[in-house]
């Protein structure tokens, strides 16, 4: 669904607005090892003064869907206890996470789920990827944008859903390479075991 010119006005609004309040998220990116740095080069931020509609999100790190085009979706994690852990904006459809990696990609690219994983993969780790909103958030034309890479590799959350997810993608694509973290582990915690040598090792790099 293409997104009409105000809606594009107000998330790039909110997104200016947001990312203003970012030094006050240092503390819980760094836990998850994200410098500071790479969290303002790809527009993090977080609502403390929240704009009109939008006062569920207070406290929440604001991560905006960046493409050439601008912004065109913004998702709200909670960096404590609270419940939901993801909350977004009614009625918008789910998209793939940091997609400027489909242009920029070579012969391979990864796959994981949610933001945080890519960030860590793409920005930490220097490996291309994107990442999808949740397993169940997965749409057949998805498949399509990763139809030209010679490998896919799907890094698979060290759960059920995780598992079942990546083998799924390898029955659509012929190019998929399944990576699983160890129980109970994702991208983001295996990195701060073990860095990004632990990655570059899986792909070969």
């Amino acid at each position: 669904m293409k997104l009409s010119r105000s809606q594009k006005v107000l998330l790039e609004k909110a997104t200016n607005h947001y990312e203003d309040s970012l030094p006050l998220a240092e503390e819980y990116l760094l836990k998850r090892g994200i410098p500071l740095e790479v969290a303002e080069a790809i527009r993090l931020g977080v609502v403390v003064d929240p704009l009109p509609g939008q006062e569920q999100f207070v406290n929440r790190l604001a991560i905006p869907y960046v493409t050439p085009s601008g912004v065109v979706d913004i998702r709200f994690r909670s960096m404590g206890p609270e419940e939901p852990k993801y909350l977004g904006f009614p009625g918008t459809q789910t998209r793939l996470f940091n997609v400027a990696a489909l242009h920029t990609a070579k012969d391979f690219i990864a796959v994981c789920e949610g933001e945080i994983d890519a960030i860590t993969l793409h920005y930490l780790c220097g490996v291309p990827a994107v990442g999808v909103p949740g397993v169940n958030s997965w749409k057949p034309h998805y498949t399509r944008l990763l139809q030209d890479f010679n490998t896919v590799f799907v890094f698979a959350d060290g759960d059920q859903p995780g598992i079942d997810f990546a083998k799924s993608l390898s029955k659509e694509l012929s190019s998929v390479i399944i990576i699983n973290m160890p129980e109970g582990e994702d991208v983001n915690s295996m990195y701060l075991l073990h860095g990004n040598d632990y990655f570059k090792k899986k792909v070969d790099m």
